[in-house]
């Protein structure tokens, strides 16, 4: 007679793991912003870039008011938009640092490897930085503000913010520091290095129009009386309205110059916009087709 033996239990099969929920830490496009914005504010860089704008923004604005008091028919908002030349600077500086800051330290890889789409990272930094410039150009235009009342009240006039004109400028000058800081992250994500990327950008934004007019002005005859805008002039001018510099002019509400198109506030935003958004679409399909993780080496794929 044997032994009764013990009943054995019948072996569970595995179920496989479902893919794993986006909610449960995986990457995702409001993480990869979040992700970009922390990193943006950790750096020193970039409050120096802010401070630097405002400050800028304020001592230029301040000059030149005091320096246009003495003039009897002074108006103080004459001088609202003195300081934009250098406080665009900082901004845009700024903008390449963050493009570029990826490639330059190598992390890219760790990065990538992260986040495999790799789009969101440059949706990520361009949401960041558009709300970092946002904020920058804000303080900024509002020092500006702030730096026209000492001349004013020395001359007994109230700053009318709100007259025809002026609420215009006010947006216009804010869009314009913010769009500089875009403008400088799509060069430097298309460049993917700091020094021809900032090169590019100083180019674009602050030499080549000069040196257009300069050439312009060359072309012609010194001795010659006016006789109107000539056509090397008009296309010059045609060709700086449609550079970032141009854009700023129409955005500001300094209208168009003599020969050129007047495209209006809308259409220098347009044009500003376009000056954005190209590289940045330039870049994000270099981001795409290129191999950026698998290169050995601390270097950025040419």
């Amino acid at each position: 007679m044997t032994a009764p033996t013990a009943p054995t239990a019948s072996p569970r099969r595995a179920h496989p793991a479902g893919p794993r929920p986006a909610s449960a830490g995986g990457p995702t496009l409001p993480r990869a912003v979040a992700a970009e914005w922390t990193r943006l504010t950790s750096l020193r860089s970039s409050w120096w870039a802010a401070a630097l704008t405002v400050a800028v923004s304020a001592v230029l604005t301040y000059l030149s008011a005091q320096a246009s008091s003495v003039d009897p028919g002074f108006d103080p908002l004459g001088s609202l938009t003195s300081g934009l030349l250098l406080a665009q600077v900082p901004p845009l500086v700024l903008g390449v640092l963050v493009g570029t800051g990826e490639y330059s330290t190598g992390t890219f890889r760790t990065t990538f490897v992260a986040e495999p789409r790799r789009w969101p990272v440059l949706v990520g930094q361009t949401a960041a930085t558009a709300a970092f410039a946002l904020l920058t150009a804000a303080l900024a235009v509002g020092a500006a503000v702030l730096a026209l009342l000492p001349s004013a009240r020395a001359r007994g006039l109230a700053l009318d913010l709100g007259r025809d004109g002026t609420p215009q400028v006010l947006v216009g000058m804010t869009l314009l520091l913010a769009g500089m800081a875009l403008l400088g992250l799509a060069l430097g994500a298309l460049v993917r290095r700091p020094v021809p990327a900032l090169t590019a950008a100083v180019l674009v934004v602050l030499v080549l129009p000069v040196a257009l007019v300069l050439a312009a002005d060359l072309s012609g005859d010194p001795l010659a009386a006016p006789a109107g805008v000539s056509s090397a002039q008009a296309a010059v001018n045609t060709v700086v309205t449609f550079l970032p510099t141009g854009a700023a002019s129409l955005l500001t509400g300094e209208g168009a110059v003599e020969g050129a198109p007047d495209l209006g506030a809308v259409g220098g935003g347009l044009v500003l916009a376009a000056w954005v958004l190209v590289p940045l679409a330039l870049a994000a399909v270099r981001l795409r087709t290129r191999d950026v993780v698998s290169r050995g080496g601390d270097e950025p794929p040419d």
